[in-house]
């Protein structure tokens, strides 16, 4: 695999607020703890030890031991899993959701990021050792997001119905998708290790939670992930005082939202807003908010009320059924977790950064935030078209227009770019406004409009001169267009729609090492890999 890096804020798919982060923009300072450089996390570690304690830990274990025992697992995770006893021991952390099949690409960029960033840790701080974390989103409730993924630009969905957390739904209704994937993907050995792959965690699973662990485990059980569902009751009762906090006091809303206005102010847009009550209500085909009304506490879309004595019962005697949102959600991680950092994709860094300030209040270490690997799988084939077309790689992150406007100018024998001839006609026309003030400033308004049509004029006849050439050139700037949607579809970064089985027909089991061969997590550039 060939590779090649580009800075973020030349991709033109990342958020200011992303391109500001790996900059190390001043005025964001204030929004993280530490930056991701290798030599941060030995404060880090330090700061997690003092209040991550020794019962924390025996509790994690004991909760991960449960939520492994009907799975068969790599010495590499029981290692991994047992070293959550020693205080020398932390965790470097993603999460996703239970998307269909892995979803898209980036699932595995998630993993791999976590995965290499333990080793590189474990090289520099030998003294400690440090354990990828997949946090599963069991307790999302949005089926309609995790339901299908895409397969050669159609989708491939599971028509289920859907209703409470989906780590519980049953994968009934399975079997009939699998039929359809084996009609797309053919008989090759890579397409039956996919088939087998799918069958052993979806039809041999009873519910959504259970079959991603397995997937994931397969994918990647010799690297030691440790896969975590936070849904699960000893853990939550780690969350208890913090859920209390939240239902008696309400200050997350106040302090997170001062923080946000705080982003907002300095030009950076909210990712998430905050509710009074950042809890939801779980149980079997429900999870829906909880909203305090006059001093009863109501469970939305139910008839489900209580009053606060009633709820803190709920809350004491059955911690499993609050569940966090997407804000309160990283918190509950970082309660029950030895965690360093969290690795996300830039929306969910973005909810991040309205955080630190409410972590503060609750006296929890706000762990170091690093942006996920992101790459571009190109196919061999299609490097190889690109060098015939004597294009770059970069150039295909430009919208279409523009890098149909570039090839153009490129290939052309005529000087299509009338940049110099705009700046020398308002050279001209300074000289007509110099003018125009010493005779009639009622001149200047005339002097000002005759500018404009005369710039229009030109940029008129520039777009007719690059369509005419375009036109003469169609055929080659089709080939590169072409190149550009099979390796953007649908305009979007390929990881953000492609589903990892079409790379896994071509590289089998070989996908993954390659990938976490050359993916470094601390490069903080955009990732180019020839496949």
């Amino acid at each position: 695999m060939s590779i090649t890096h580009i800075p973020y804020k030349n991709t033109g798919y990342f958020s200011s607020l992303m391109v500001d982060y790996i900059a190390e923009k001043e005025a964001l300072a204030p929004f993280y703890h530490r930056f991701p450089m290798i030599n941060n996390f030995k404060a880090q570690l330090v700061e997690k030890s003092r209040s991550f304690k020794k019962e924390n830990r025996k509790v994690l274990v004991a909760s991960l031991n449960k939520q492994y025992q009907d799975f068969d697992i790599s010495e590499a995770t029981k290692s991994n899993i047992n070293s959550l006893l020693s205080k020398h021991t932390y965790t470097i952390t993603t999460g996703h959701q239970l998307n269909l099949f892995t979803g898209p690409l980036y699932f595995l960029y998630k993993i791999v990021s976590v995965i290499n960033l333990s080793e590189q840790l474990n090289k520099k701080y030998s003294n400690h050792h440090f354990v990828p974390v997949y946090w599963m989103a069991t307790e999302d409730h949005d089926f309609e997001e995790i339901n299908y993924f895409n397969l050669y630009g159609k989708k491939v969905a599971w028509d289920h119905e859907s209703g409470g957390a989906v780590g519980a739904l049953k994968t009934d209704g399975l079997e009939q998708l699998l039929v359809n994937l084996k009609t797309k993907i053919g008989t090759s050995e890579n397409a039956k290790k996919l088939i087998d792959l799918f069958y052993e965690a979806y039809l041999q699973h009873k519910n959504l939670s259970d079959a991603t662990r397995y997937l994931s485990n397969q994918l990647f059980a010799e690297y030691g992930l440790v896969i975590v569902d936070g849904n699960h009751t000893e853990l939550k009762k780690e969350f208890t005082p913090f859920a209390k906090k939240e239902l008696l006091d309400k200050a997350s809303f106040s302090i997170i939202n001062k923080t946000t206005e705080q982003l907002e102010v300095i030009g950076y847009n909210k990712q998430v807003q905050p509710r009074e009550i950042n809890l939801f209500y779980i149980i079997k085909g429900i999870r829906e908010r909880i909203i305090e009304e006059e001093g009863s506490f109501k469970i939305n879309n139910t008839d489900i009320f209580f009053n606060k004595k009633e709820l803190l019962n709920e809350l004491e005697e059955f911690p499993e059924r609050f569940s966090p949102n997407a804000l309160l959600r990283p918190l509950f991680q970082e309660v029950v977790l030895p965690n360093l950092c969290y690795v996300g994709g830039g929306g969910e860094l973005a909810y991040w950064f309205q955080l630190k300030d409410y972590f503060k209040s609750v006296a929890v270490t706000f762990p170091i935030l690093l942006l996920r690997n992101s790459v571009l799988l190109v196919p061999k084939k299609l490097t190889k078209k690109l060098e015939k077309l004597n294009e770059t790689i970069e150039a295909l992150f430009l919208n279409t227009d523009d890098l149909e406007k570039k090839h153009t100018q490129q290939l052309s024998t005529l000087k299509i770019n009338f940049t110099p001839q705009r700046e020398h006609l308002k050279k001209q026309f300074i000289d007509l406004y110099a003018l125009a003030k010493q005779t009639d400033a009622s001149f200047l308004g005339a002097v000002s409009a005759q500018e404009k049509k005369q710039l229009n004029g030109l940029n008129h006849l520039e777009k007719r001169l690059l369509k005419a050439e375009k036109r003469k050139l169609k055929d080659q700037i089709q080939r590169l267009t072409s190149i550009q949607k099979q390796l953007f579809p649908k305009k979007s970064l390929q990881e953000r729609l492609v589903n990892f089985s079409e790379f896994y027909l071509e590289h089998g089991d070989q996908l993954i090492p390659q990938l976490k061969k050359q993916l470094d997590p601390l490069c903080h550039q955009f990732t180019v890999l020839e496949v």
